[in-house]
């Protein structure tokens, strides 16, 4: 288990139980040091995201910008991991232990998304 799997069970309360019904929309709740960590990552895959734009702009060579590509991709698959494994531990085995097993088909449908 890696230290970020640790920051979201060690959240203590309801932070494990990120999926809730609000009407009929599911929504996820998340602790607020959870969002912080997840928005950080975003924040930095932005600014890597607009440092190729600018590498573009400045023609540098293919490679370097290929190889920022995939420093890029790696991040997001790694905020991908970190929801996945959450969405796991919590959501979907609150919606199996409520009978709802249609939560399977969609987690299905999900993760051929993310391995695509």
């Amino acid at each position: 288990m890696n230290m970020d799997t640790e920051m979201l069970e060690n959240e203590g309360g309801n932070d494990l139980s990120c999926c809730s019904t609000d009407g009929a929309t599911r929504k996820s709740h998340h602790s607020d040091k959870v969002k912080n960590s997840l928005t950080g990552r975003l924040n930095r895959i932005e600014g890597q995201v607009r440092g190729i734009k600018e590498l573009i702009e400045k023609d540098t060579y293919c490679d370097g910008v290929l190889n920022q590509i995939s420093s890029v991709q790696a991040a997001l698959n790694g905020v991908g991991r970190l929801l996945l494994e959450h969405h796991l531990k919590s959501c979907v085995i609150e919606r199996i232990q409520e009978g709802d097993s249609e939560v399977l088909t969609e987690l299905m449908v999900t993760i051929n998304k993310l391995i695509k």
